[in-house]
């Protein structure tokens, strides 16, 4: 179960890191061109600690790095400078990302007692070929082991996954997303591929050697896994990467970047759910679809899309979305009523 929790990001892109995947610059994703200095670091965790009047925990993040991956002097310099926060209020606590080829059992226990409860797992694939193409350097049983030590430990686990990535395809993302669940993470974060310009993988698209992962193809695939993962009681705490100027201005060069991912995506479940209730509905219906408050818009659709397509697929004389205070299935996913009039 993931805490609501107020985060205070923090980024060290590409730190740690000796690898050079085929789709990864960190500091242009990021939009941040320098790691934060320890010195920095210090003293923004003196100002939240001056500032400190939220109630609900709060956690510094240390996000766009391979923490355990950097000398443990500094990763223990990094930590330190998070310790007069975790003293002051022991129910805050500091999150950190890494590489699963990185971490184990003595690292992680080390980690907590700093009081990091959470770890994130740049996994992206449980392909051995998808990990080998994109020069990701790991392997699937690495993300195995690893997810293991931190489960073992009592620290919360993050699975961040990617799709479409050279010699990827549907249903190896499906694999990917099935295995995760058996390893029963508290959460994923799910990144279509995006071509940044300048990356290995940018060079691929250009020549011809990559096809992009399109943002229709990326919604009609993400819907499949945010089921998968409903199914598996498994949060997903992202969908697609987060939007920058740089990004929307022009270094995403193609793919699956939209800086409004998430809803197309949620949009596409709603969608999905409805043709799957609306089987048997006579043509020519007055049909009222209800769903769970918060939902409308997604599964109305933007310009109403879901609406019209479902109009003409149905052939429907007529179909309103409402919504209604029943519970929903899940965090994610809506509970939906259709009633032919």
């Amino acid at each position: 179960m993931i805490v609501k929790r107020r985060i205070f990001p923090f980024f060290i892109p590409h730190y740690g890191c000796e690898h050079e995947c085929v789709f990864c610059d960190q500091r242009k994703i990021s939009g941040i061109g320098e790691p934060i200095a320890v010195e920095s670091l210090s003293e923004a965790v003196h100002e939240i600690i001056s500032d400190i009047k939220d109630t609900r925990p709060l956690e510094i993040a240390l996000y766009g790095g391979s923490f355990t991956a950097l000398p443990i002097a500094q990763q223990d310099a990094y930590l330190q400078a998070t310790a007069p926060l975790i003293r002051r209020r022991p129910d805050c606590s500091i999150r950190i990302s890494t590489r699963p080829d990185c971490i184990d059992t003595d690292s992680v226990l080390r980690l907590k007692s700093f009081g990091v409860k959470t770890i994130e797992l740049g996994a992206q694939s449980m392909c051995e070929d998808v990990l080998r193409l994109s020069q990701r350097g790991h392997s699937p049983d690495d993300v195995i082991n690893a997810s293991k030590a931190v489960k073992r430990s009592g620290v919360s686990l993050i699975l961040q996954m990617m799709t479409g990535l050279p010699g990827d395809c549907a249903e190896k993302s499906v694999y990917t997303a099935e295995q995760f669940v058996k390893l029963e993470p508290d959460g994923v974060r799910i990144y279509p591929a995006v071509v940044v310009s300048d990356t290995k993988l940018y060079d691929m698209w250009k020549r011809g050697a990559y096809s992009e992962h399109s943002i229709s193809d990326a919604v009609e695939l993400c819907a499949r896994l945010c089921v998968i993962f409903d199914e598996g009681d498994i949060p997903i705490i992202r969908l697609g990467l987060n939007p920058t100027d740089e990004l929307s201005g022009g270094l995403a060069a193609a793919g699956a970047y939209h800086p409004a991912l998430g809803e197309l995506v949620y949009s596409r479940v709603c969608l999905n759910m409805a043709i799957g209730l609306m089987k048997g509905i006579k043509p020519g219906s007055d049909v009222i679809i209800t769903v769970s408050k918060g939902f409308m818009s997604k599964m109305t659709g933007i310009r109403r899309e879901n609406v019209k397509m479902l109009i003409n697929r149905f052939s429907l004389a007529s179909l309103k979305v409402v919504e209604a205070d029943i519970p929903k299935i899940s965090g994610n996913m809506p509970k939906m009523i259709v009633r032919e009039l």
